[in-house]
């Protein structure tokens, strides 16, 4: 799946997103096949990631009403995903392991998923887990960022600065919301090119640059410069101001 190409209209925020909405990542694609098959027949609508960071970012760009997180999954891993995805959403995580291993179900419950279930399973089964997990999952509440003259409405996806509305391309947008979840701290370019490129693109920092000079241009107001900021060699980051 190229995340990077999906359309800004079918971001969250732009068109709203059905609540059977499921992201499922795991490495096997006939496996996510088999099991996007049997969801859909469930009444679900299914997202498809083969790689732990693009199902994070999956997960934003679809407003998944829940994960299924393969624990075979790579590029992180499944603990990993789990944390990130934890960092921003209460969202319902259901793990799926082959292992049915006592310490690993511990780890992943003790990490914040909701739940774990172990390979074969049935289908119907695991679609009334979902159900339920997604029945009893606590509200998102509206989340505000403001720095200066920059607004970001974290649940609404929508940018403003001042009075005006700016429009961002997805990729902007990602990494507008990386910057903004670690405000006042500078994150190092291989972190932020991970985040929104993929771990194979960490060592491409004219990607970065060149995005990085977009979101200038958008957002900097000329009575209020140095938004974003700069850490030579190092990476780059948000500030927070009155």
């Amino acid at each position: 799946m190229n995340l990077h190409a999906v359309r800004p209209e079918a971001a969250c925020g732009k068109v709203a997103a059905p609540k059977g909405t499921v992201v499922t990542i795991g490495p096997d694609a006939e496996a996510r096949h088999l099991l996007r098959v049997g969801l859909e027949r469930q009444g679900f609508i299914v997202r498809e990631a083969a790689t732990g960071s693009e199902g994070v970012e999956a997960a934003r760009l679809y407003c998944a009403g829940a994960v299924l997180l393969d624990m075979a999954v790579a590029g992180p891993g499944g603990l990993e995903v789990i944390h990130r995805l934890r960092e921003w959403s209460q969202l319902p995580i259901l793990v799926l392991s082959g292992k049915a291993a006592a310490s690993e179900a511990v780890s992943v419950l003790d990490q914040g998923a909701n739940d774990y279930i172990a390979k074969p399973f049935i289908i119907e089964e695991l679609s009334a887990r979902l159900r339920a997990a997604q029945r009893f999952a606590p509200p998102s509440p509206p989340e505000i960022f403001k720095s200066g003259s920059l607004t970001v409405d974290l649940t609404n996806r929508t940018v403003q600065v001042g009075n005006s509305s700016v429009n961002l391309s997805v990729t902007e947008y990602s990494l507008l919301h990386l910057l903004v979840r670690h405000a006042g701290k500078v994150l190092t370019h291989a972190q932020i090119l991970s985040e929104v490129w993929g771990a194979e693109m960490r060592n491409r920092v004219n990607y970065l640059r060149v995005y990085l000079r977009f979101l200038r241009k958008k957002l900097e107001n000329p009575f209020e410069p140095s938004l974003f900021i700069t850490q030579r060699a190092v990476g780059y980051g948000i500030a927070i101001r009155e």
